[in-house]
């Protein structure tokens, strides 16, 4: 990713990928196994700090570092520029009502229903509760609380969302709010011998678990796909794959995702801004399998805009739902169709030009918010 620049990368403290990617999938309520304590928050803290001390930047951009940089920035007087996605200012604003729930073991006997009702009355309290410890850390350095969890992730000086107001429609967003449109990737590799070859008799599908799935994925959707009347190629992203493949599965580690997308039928993934973005930017639609919270909470959104269909978490779904659904999406124009309308409005926002243009404005303007 950085092989083509030249500016310097200063290391900074993080918690290890492993311990991170546990907690956030994991689906108990155990408060016990967070890793992110009032002590770990004020190394991050610290080693901000020190940086800034070295370099004096004229603007900081955070992405998922909010519990820190929202003390950080503010405390040293640099503007802060947060790159986080528009679901959360969306559920804000909406006052919780509707928002998905992710799997948790604890509450999975409790009826719907009963939870449809409860989450807007419990969430502001449970929210406020997670964000007692940064808010106790921006006491310390004489800055007013931030109400919640949720306020504090979509703190900043300048809030940058990489997604499309088309799929997350905000009611009259705040004017240090921008849609840069999706910020999309794919690997830079060479193409299989067989490339041509998918796609060219039978529907084509492309499934990933992407960098945040599970054991349990690769080896069901194998056997969900594995028995359908279309080629795949599935990119396991360095995941165990089972020793006897389908001959219609044809299993690579990494593939360049956009040119799979643009060649599938249906894309089966987890549904997350990821590759769920990349499949909706080439008019593909997606049959989702979540691993976490955000990424139930994306796949949501597609599938109210009818451009794709949210399964069950991944650690509960079943090959046959998916070989189910990923039938149904294929027989059913009206998906790629929502899909295409979605393609179209990506492509109508350029996210490297207002990215530019917010900091243009951030350094010629300069003051920070507290």
């Amino acid at each position: 990713m950085f092989a083509d620049t030249s500016f310097k990368r200063w290391p900074i403290f993080s918690v290890p990928y492993d311990t991170a990617y546990e907690w956030i999938t994991s689906t108990t309520l155990d408060v016990q196994t967070v890793p992110y304590t009032k002590d770990l928050f004020k190394k991050y803290i610290a080693e901000e700090l020190a940086l800034y001390e070295a370099i004096h930047p004229d603007l900081v951009i955070q992405d998922m570092r909010f519990f820190s940089t929202s003390v950080s920035a503010p405390a040293f007087g640099v503007p802060c520029a947060n790159l986080i996605n528009a679901f959360y200012t969306y559920w804000i604003r909406r006052g919780y009502r509707g928002f998905p729930l992710p799997e948790i073991r604890q509450l999975q006997w409790v009826n719907p229903a009963i939870l449809g009702f409860f989450v807007p009355l419990a969430m502001p309290i449970a929210l406020r509760f997670l964000a007692k410890t940064v808010n106790q850390l921006r006491r310390e350095y004489g800055l007013p609380k931030i109400r919640d969890l949720f306020h504090q992730m979509t703190w900043g000086d300048y809030v940058l969302f990489p997604d499309d107001p088309l799929l997350i429609p905000l009611k009259e967003p705040a004017p240090n709010e921008t849609f840069l449109g999706p910020s999309l990737w794919s690997p830079q590799l060479p193409l299989p011998d067989y490339w041509d070859e998918l796609g060219r008799d039978r529907p084509m599908v492309y499934a990933t678990p992407g960098s945040t799935g599970g054991p349990r994925w690769v080896p069901i959707v194998i056997e969900a796909l594995g028995r359908m009347d279309v080629d795949v190629i599935l990119s396991a992203a360095g995941y165990r794959v089972p020793k006897h493949v389908p001959p219609n599965v044809h299993v690579v580690d990494m593939i360049p995702g956009d040119l799979a997308a643009r060649k599938a039928s249906v894309v089966v993934c987890n549904g997350g801004a990821g590759t769920g973005y990349q499949a909706l930017a080439e008019g593909t639609p997606t049959v989702s399998t979540p691993f976490t919270a955000d990424q139930t909470t994306a796949a949501c959104f597609v599938r109210d805009i009818g451009a794709g269909v949210l399964l069950p978490n991944s650690t509960k779904v079943t090959a046959a739902e998916i070989r189910t659904v990923v039938g149904r999406v294929m027989r059913d124009e009206s998906f790629t169709q929502a899909a295409k309308r979605v393609a179209a409005s990506f492509a109508r926002l350029d996210p490297h030009a207002r990215f530019q243009a917010v900091i243009d404005k951030a350094t010629a303007k300069g003051g920070v918010a507290t």
